[in-house]
Formats: structure tokens, sequence, C-alpha cells
């Protein structure tokens, strides 16, 4: 039901969307009383770039679609993607690194939760999977350790969804 032919998609009141910041952005307008971005204009904008870093940057680079196609097309065997993956995806670690440390608390943007949060986790994810080496960017790895522990990123979480291939 994606035009894209992918997740995520939400349905709510007969409509369909897809892309997680489209996604992310209607669910904060009609439902205000639980904000996944802050009113402050600035904050909202640091936010947003944050999670454009991964949006726009790292997450295509661990595309299934994207790992398909290195192999097919140029053959390239589990270990050569991972180093294709890690590339990429430690330049942005660098730049989420450095703007956590200037705002981080318990989660990405001091101790509420945010929409950078929802992006983290998932893109924290992807690089474990692909081996990508995380051991440097102590601040990415804090908050979603803290978000971990929270109940509804435990629901959320890929492996525990029914249909997440093996």
């Amino acid at each position: 039901i994606n035009a894209m032919s992918e997740v995520p998609t939400l349905v709510h009141n007969g409509q369909s969307l897809g892309q997680s910041m489209a996604i992310i952005e209607y669910l904060d307008e009609v439902f205000p009383q639980s904000p996944l971005f802050p009113k402050d204009p600035i904050k909202k904008a640091k936010i947003r770039q944050f999670c454009e870093n991964i949006n726009s940057f790292m997450h295509p680079v661990c595309n299934l679609k994207v790992m398909q196609y290195l192999e097919k097309t140029h053959g390239y065997d589990q270990k050569q993607k991972e180093a294709w993956i890690s590339m990429w995806s430690l330049k942005g670690y660098q730049a989420l690194e450095k703007i956590l440390s200037k705002e981080a608390g318990q989660y990405c943007f001091g101790d509420t939760l945010t929409t950078a949060d929802l992006f983290l986790v998932p893109q924290i994810f992807s690089s474990l999977r692909f081996s990508v080496p995380l051991q440097g960017f102590a601040h990415c790895l804090r908050v979603n350790k803290n978000c971990l522990e929270l109940e509804a990123f435990k629901k959320a979480h890929p492996l525990a969804q029914v249909d997440t291939p093996t």
C-alpha cells in the first residue's frame, strides 16, 4: 500500500501515508497531547536536522533494496556490503555524535523523547545488523540503550514483530 512498495505505512481514518517523517509529523499534529517535536522553532529544526542526517544520508545505504542491488549488479559479498555501509554510516555517526554532545540528556534532545530518538534507534539496529563499528559513538549508544529500556521501544523492535524475516 506504500507508493514505494516498502515500509513504513500508516493507515489512519481511511488515509494511507508512507515515509517516516511524513507519518511522524502527521501523528504529531493529530495527537498533540503527545508531541514528538518541541514547539520552539530552533529546537524543532535541530531535531529535524538530526533526523534528516539519518533519513537522507545514513538509512538509505542500509536499505535491503540497496544491498540486493550491490550484490546482484556488482557482485558484492556480505563483507563488501558491510564495508560499504560502514564507510557511509560512520560519516553520519560522526555528525550525530557531534550534535548529541551538545544536546543529549537521557535521550537525543534532553530528557524527553522526540522524533530524533525514533530515528536513532532503528538506525543503530540497522548498523549493528551490518556490523558497523559503533564503539566511538558513546552518546548514540547511551541514548539507544535508554530508549530500548522503554516498553514502547521493546514492542516496536523489529525482532518483536510477527512478520520479521529470519
